[in-house]
C-alpha cells in the first residue's frame, strides 16, 4: 500500500514539476504567436485606408498566412524531430519575430501580401511541435488539461492584445509613424527575445532535464518510454499512407471549424465591433472581453475532459456551440447580443482544442504522430484561415454585412460534428486505433 501511495506522489510531484518548468514558458511564447498573428486586425482599424485595403483584399492578405503556414508545417515539425525542440523553437520565434515587426515598413497591398506570406512561412511547426513537444514530457492521462493550459494563450493574446493594440494605436504621428507602425514594431520584438531564451531555457527530452531529481527523471522517462511503445504497437503509417486516408482529412476538417471560427473573428471581429459606432480604444476593450470568460472556461474544460476520461462529447459540444452562436449572431442586430453570441462561438472555438488535441494524439501511432498532428493543424488553418478568412471577406464585400458574411460558418460547423462524431465512434469500437486500418 505504502509503495503505491509512494509512486502515486512520485508522479504527482513530476508532474507538477514538468507543468510549472515548461507550461508558463511554452504559454508566453504561445501568447506572442497570436499577438503577432492577430494584431493585424486591429492595425487595420488604421492601416487599410492608409495602404488602400478593400474588404476582399484585407481578406486575402490574412488568408496569406495560413496558405503559407500550410506548406511548411509538416516539413518544420519533421525538423523539429531531427534538430530538436529547444533550437527549433528558438528559430521559428526568432524569424517569426523579426517578420511581424518588418510589417510596419509595407507600403501598399502587394507588400502587405508578401510579408503575411513569409509570416506564416516563419510561424509554421510552432503549435504542433509544442503539441509533440507535450508527448515527450506529460504523461496522457494529464495532456487535455495541459494543452488546454498551453493553448489559453490564444485566447489571452487576444484578451491583452486587444487593449494593448488600442493604446499603440494612440501613438498616431509620435516619431512621425503611423500608431499602426507602432504596433507592429512594439508587438514583434519581444517575440525576438522569447526565441533567445529558449535556446536556454528548453529541454529536449526528460532524461537531459537535470532539473529533475534522480528519481523524478527515472519514472518520467520510463513512463514516456513506455507509453511511446503502447502507440508504437499501433501499427505504423507510412508518411504518403497517412495522407491518402480519408481519418486524417476527416480529423482536420473537423480541427477546421474551431480554426475557422478563432481565426475569423480574430482578424475581422475589431471591424465589426467598430461598425456599432465605438471608438478605437472602445472597440480594443470590448473586443478583449469574449476572450477573458472563454480563456477561463478552456481550462475548466480540458480538466473536466481528463477527469471525466472522455474526449468524444467533450470535443462536439464545443462545435456545437460554434455553430448555434454563429447561426445566432447573423439574427442580432444590436451591440451587446452580438458580443453575448459571439463570446458563446469563441468559448466553443477554445474549450474544443484541449480534448480534441489529446483524442487526435492518442489515434496516432508514435512514428506517425510529427506528420500526423503537423498534417491535421496545416489543413485545418488552409481551411480554416486560409479560405475561411477570405470567404468572410467576399460575402462583406458582396452584401455589406459583417453578420451575413458568418453564415458559411455554421454550414461547416454542422459538416464537422458529423464527421467527429462518426470517427470517434469508429476509433473506439476500433480500440482506439482510428488509423490502423489504414495499414491494412
Amino acid at each position: 500500500m505504502e509503495t503505491i501511495q509512494d509512486d502515486k506522489q512520485l508522479e504527482q510531484e513530476t508532474v507538477k514539476k514538468v507543468t510549472w518548468r515548461l507550461l508558463p514558458f511554452l504559454m508566453l511564447c504561445y501568447l506572442f504567436a497570436f499577438i503577432d498573428r492577430g494584431n493585424i486586425g486591429m492595425a487595420a482599424l488604421q492601416m487599410n485606408q492608409d495602404i488602400g485595403l478593400s474588404p476582399k483584399m484585407f481578406g486575402f492578405a490574412s488568408s496569406l498566412f495560413f496558405i503559407a503556414y500550410f506548406i511548411f508545417e509538416v516539413p518544420s515539425n519533421l525538423a523539429l524531430q531531427k534538430f530538436g525542440a529547444r533550437k527549433w523553437l528558438a528559430r521559428i520565434m526568432i524569424t517569426w519575430g523579426l517578420i511581424s515587426a518588418s510589417t510596419a515598413l509595407v507600403q501598399g497591398p502587394h507588400s502587405l501580401y508578401f510579408v503575411r506570406f513569409i509570416l506564416g512561412a516563419a510561424e509554421a511547426g510552432f503549435f504542433p511541435g509544442v503539441v509533440l513537444y507535450l508527448t515527450y514530457w506529460v504523461p496522457s492521462a494529464y495532456r487535455a488539461r495541459m494543452v488546454a493550459l498551453f493553448m489559453v494563450a490564444i485566447p489571452a493574446a487576444s484578451f491583452v492584445a486587444s487593449p494593448v493594440s488600442a493604446l499603440l494605436l494612440q501613438m498616431d504621428g509620435v516619431g512621425g509613424l503611423r500608431g499602426w507602425h507602432w504596433l507592429f514594431m512594439l508587438e514583434g520584438l519581444p517575440t525576438v527575445v522569447l526565441g533567445v531564451v529558449c535556446l536556454f531555457f528548453l529541454t529536449d527530452r526528460p532524461e537531459q532535464a537535470s532539473w529533475l531529481d534522480q528519481r523524478q527523471r527515472n519514472w518520467l522517462t520510463a513512463t514516456m518510454d513506455r507509453e511511446a511503445a503502447s502507440r508504437a504497437a499501433k501499427q505504423h503509417v507510412p508518411l504518403w499512407k497517412l495522407f491518402s486516408q480519408p481519418h486524417v482529412w476527416g480529423m482536420a476538417l473537423v480541427c477546421a471549424c474551431a480554426s475557422a471560427a478563432g481565426s475569423v473573428l480574430n482578424v475581422w471581429q475589431p471591424q465589426l465591433l467598430k461598425s456599432f459606432g465605438l471608438t478605437v480604444m472602445q472597440t480594443g476593450l470590448v473586443n478583449s472581453i469574449p476572450y477573458l470568460i472563454a480563456s477561463v472556461l478552456m481550462v475548466w474544460w480540458g480538466r473536466h475532459s481528463d477527469r471525466s476520461g472522455e474526449r468524444r462529447w467533450h470535443t462536439a459540444i464545443p462545435l456545437m456551440l460554434i455553430g448555434g452562436g454563429l447561426a445566432m449572431a447573423t439574427l442580432a442586430n444590436s451591440l451587446v447580443p452580438v458580443v453575448l453570441l459571439l463570446t458563446m462561438v469563441l468559448i466553443g472555438a477554445y474549450s474544443f482544442k484541449g480534448p480534441f488535441w489529446a483524442m487526435a494524439s492518442s489515434w496516432l501511432a508514435t512514428g506517425s504522430a510529427a506528420a500526423g498532428l503537423a498534417g491535421i493543424n496545416a489543413v485545418s488553418n488552409l481551411i480554416g484561415g486560409g479560405l475561411m478568412v477570405n470567404v468572410y471577406g467576399w460575402v462583406k464585400g458582396a452584401t455589406g454585412s459583417y453578420a451575413m458574411a458568418l453564415l458559411p460558418m455554421v454550414g461547416l460547423s454542422v459538416v464537422s460534428v458529423g464527421i467527429l462524431l462518426f470517427l470517434s465512434r469508429k476509433a473506439r469500437a476500433q480500440g482506439g486505433g482510428v488509423l490502423q486500418e489504414a495499414a491494412r
